[in-house]
């Protein structure tokens, strides 16, 4: 399970369920937060949420598993995950989601692949998608004719 992946990363930074922090968290590696964290958490690696823990931030990961409760948007370049005990009010912007039963999000999700994230429209450009085929009521192939 990805879950245990995550959980058996060598833990770097640790702000235990006595910790209250304010400010700007940024990290390389994974970080476990199960205190009281707010402001804004930044990095491309792997963040886990504590069951005990209390974030109001803006969230900027590679990956995050949430355990605890998240007041903030999420953009998590890899996955976000939300365990059975997990709450999260807030949006996420995410290549993968895994939410547990009994877990409690609120909020909308955007979830895109890889080459979604690549498609741009380049300047000069009227409409970059211009070349994409698109299926008409034409391009639909006909049902056969019943027969009597």
């Amino acid at each position: 399970m990805a879950r245990d992946a995550i959980q058996k990363d060598v833990i770097k930074a640790f702000l235990g369920d006595d910790t209250e922090f304010k400010g700007l968290l940024t990290f390389e590696g994974t970080v476990r937060i199960d205190g009281k964290f707010e402001g804004e958490i930044v990095t491309e690696d792997n963040l886990i949420i504590g069951e005990k823990a209390h974030i109001r931030a803006e969230i900027k990961v590679g990956s995050v598993l949430i355990q605890g409760t998240v007041e903030g948007n999420i953009h998590a370049s890899k996955k976000v995950q939300i365990s059975n005990k997990g709450k999260l009010i807030g949006n996420i912007h995410t290549a993968a989601l895994q939410i547990e039963d009994g877990a409690v999000l609120e909020g909308s999700v955007s979830m895109m692949r890889g080459e979604e994230k690549k498609l741009r429209v380049l300047p000069g450009k009227k409409d970059a998608l211009e070349s994409v085929p698109r299926l008409t009521g034409l391009d639909r192939p006909e049902a056969p004719a019943a027969s009597a």
